[in-house]
């Protein structure tokens, strides 16, 4: 049996983003330029912040007029009352505010802090008012158009998944999780599978989107390195079948932490 193995590759060039720029195009280019042909079974890992940006999902801080909900939690948390109305928006629940801290559940169903709403990397418009970046609306369907222009483009049936930063409720650090995916599984039941003793395991889920998520965010980086989109290779579960997101966020019945 040759030795399992899982090839990374961040594509170099994609080059800045902006509204109404053609993903797939820019991927599968780079994708040639380095001398890599994509292939079936192929995952194409796509930093949330591209996918924000060429889907338009910009707000001009100086646009927002913040409610009193807003200022009263702005005051608890020691953020911008504007940028707290933003989340507040894109959000269905507010589940913490302390200093420095607000987790909510955004209208997507995530539990994240600020709703995703991200200032850093973010270039002011063009009067140079300082803009901020929320997620994709729908991250599965973001994932699913990609995939299907690769498709068109390149002729290949490559998975697709968005990831972003997401902290963790029981560890420090932010980790590259999956927020969208498509031609992948998000997650993968293994409960009656056997162990290696041939014992049926009773509850192992493995969150096979969050893992790969995990490992292209290594090589992507997590500040100005540039490197948004990362070809993963030898995922062997990648082509089990036709996942979501959503799959891996945990039903809130069974959310001890709410």
């Amino acid at each position: 049996m040759p030795a399992a193995a899982l090839t990374l590759l961040a594509l170099e060039g994609i080059g800045p983003v902006a509204a109404g720029d053609d993903l797939a195009l820019r991927i599968v280019a780079a994708a040639d330029d380095a001398g890599l042909a994509l292939a079936d079974g192929d995952v194409v890992a796509v930093a949330q912040k591209i996918v924000s940006k060429s889907e338009d999902r910009y707000a001009v801080l100086d646009e927002v007029i913040p409610s009193e909900r807003a200022r009263s939690l702005a005051q608890a948390c020691g953020k911008d009352p504007r940028y707290v109305e933003l989340v507040l928006g894109e959000s269905r629940e507010v589940l913490r505010a302390a200093p420095e801290v607000l987790v909510v559940e955004d209208r997507r169903g995530l539990v994240l802090a600020n709703a995703g709403i991200d200032r850093s990397n973010v270039e002011p418009d063009a009067l140079g008012r300082e803009r901020v970046l929320l997620l994709p609306l729908d991250p599965d369907a973001s994932a699913a158009r990609l995939r299907a222009r690769i498709r068109e483009l390149a002729g290949v049936d490559a998975g697709v998944l968005i990831n972003d930063s997401v902290g963790r409720a029981w560890r420090l650090g932010s980790v590259g999780t999956a927020i969208g995916v498509s031609g992948l599984p998000g997650l993968l039941d293994l409960r009656g599978a056997p162990d290696l003793h041939g014992r049926a395991l009773q509850i192992t889920e493995v969150g096979y989107a969050d893992e790969l998520a995990a490992a292209a965010s290594a090589v992507m980086g997590q500040a100005g390195e540039g490197r948004p989109v990362v070809v993963i290779r030898g995922a062997m579960a990648a082509r089990e079948r036709d996942g979501t997101a959503r799959e891996l966020q945990r039903p809130r019945a069974r959310d001890l932490f709410r």
